[in-house]
């Protein structure tokens, strides 16, 4: 309880009361969503007649399921080549039911991996999808309403049983990552994966009244700062100060400044442990373009202002290298290294690290969040708090918003 006191005292001191919501308004957009890529085989299925709509324009009815590869240059739609280089499947206003293909393998690149198509990779969604031929495989790509998109978002990132604010909270800050997003990338085939690489989304899946209602109590609100819409970043959980932008990424956004967050310790992700063989890792960084040789020493070298590991020294029997935090866990797994907040344990042939909190800490922690709403808050001041300087707006009304001088880089 005094923990909870506290955390309600820091939180009313930082953001202050009275925080009101914008008016939503209509404004839905279409969000390409890329869910697969070096696609050879895929099935689709719809209750109805599906359209199949080729480069050149022409259209054709498929009943049942339809069955596409691609062999060669050609893609294949029931065995039947299609012309051009994409097809659109489109199902009138009824949804699509695809199974997309699996890797099956040793997954760590030294092996064959071999793809498969089964009923436990099945996704329905809205909209339309689209394949596209680029390189030697299939872009699968999901056209579908902004909403409908944040529908199919906010049950994969949150559980749907949480507050109703927090639900909210996670709706705006997906609807406006995604919008900034489609804003930026007129040049790109897609605006966004449906993996952590951007913001996790399963379609229908997951979908219930209680995601219905925070999405649609929200229809159209977006986060804004100087009238355009931020990089909402968000991760699962602080377990101390978010991050500056700068620090990770090297990005110096005025609204992704690290600010206060004692509200997650009921966070599962809160403490961990971890380890991982020094072998793994060498490989991984060579990978990765790193080129490293055996690992004599693994040590942090700086720490941001939070608190977490900025940068780590690698000596090694070709020399020395110096690694980000955020680039140790991308070579090792981002859920097996959840957080750049840790220590070395021990290292030997295995590497030990303890550590705080899940994600790259940057922007919005949802666990923090879920307490601030239960804690009576609304999702407005919540936004507000995670993302200081920044205001509510339609999306209707923004505008694009600058280019980044580095790429964005995943929202776990």
């Amino acid at each position: 309880m005094i923990i909870r006191q506290y955390c309600a005292g820091l939180f009313v001191a930082a953001i202050g009361a009275g925080c009101l919501a914008a008016t939503p308004v209509q404004a839905a957009p279409a969000i390409r969503v890329l869910l697969a890529m070096d696609v050879q085989r895929l099935e689709v299925q719809a209750d109805q007649v599906m359209w199949a709509t080729d480069a050149h324009g022409r259209a054709q009815a498929h009943r049942s399921v339809l069955r596409i590869e691609l062999r060669g240059t050609t893609i294949l739609l029931n065995g039947s080549p299609a012309a051009g280089d994409q097809v659109t499947l489109r199902a009138g206003d009824q949804d699509l039911k695809l199974w997309l293909p699996r890797q099956n393998g040793n997954g760590n690149g030294n092996g064959p991996s071999v793809q498969s198509v089964d009923e436990k990779s099945a996704v329905q969604i809205g909209g339309s999808l689209q394949m596209l031929r680029r390189g030697k495989g299939l872009l699968v790509v999901n056209q579908v309403d902004l909403e409908e998109y944040v529908k199919g978002v906010v049950p994969s990132e949150v559980n749907s049983a949480w507050h109703p604010e927090m639900l909210k909270v996670q709706a705006v800050a997906a609807r406006t990552y995604a919008l900034y997003q489609h804003m930026l990338s007129a040049s790109r085939d897609y605006d966004v994966s449906a993996s952590i690489q951007d913001q996790v989304y399963r379609g229908r899946h997951g979908l219930d009244a209680r995601v219905e209602q925070a999405v649609e109590s929200t229809r159209g609100l977006v986060i804004t700062y100087q009238g355009a819409p931020i990089y909402a970043a968000f991760s699962s959980t602080a377990a101390g100060i978010t991050e500056d932008a700068m620090v990770v990424w090297s990005k110096d956004l005025p609204y992704l400044k690290g600010v206060e967050c004692p509200f997650d310790l009921e966070s599962p992700y809160y403490q961990w442990k971890a380890s991982f063989r020094v072998d793994v890792l060498e490989n991984n960084l060579r990978q990765l373009g790193f080129p490293v040789g055996t690992i004599a020493t693994l040590t942090p070298l700086s720490h941001s202002r939070a608190g977490r590991v900025a940068t780590l020294r690698i000596l090694h029997s070709k020399g020395e290298l110096i690694l980000r935090g955020e680039e140790l866990r991308k070579a090792v797994g981002y859920t097996v290294v959840p957080s750049t907040q840790f220590t070395i344990e021990s290292f030997g042939q295995d590497i030990v690290l303890t550590g705080y909190g899940a994600g790259h800490a940057v922007g919005l922690c949802q666990w923090g969040a879920k307490e601030l709403a239960e804690l009576g808050y609304s999702f407005s001041s919540i936004l507000r708090y995670y993302y200081p300087g920044t205001d509510l707006q339609p999306a209707s009304q923004t505008q694009t918003p600058p280019v980044p001088p580095v790429s964005p880089v995943p929202a776990s």
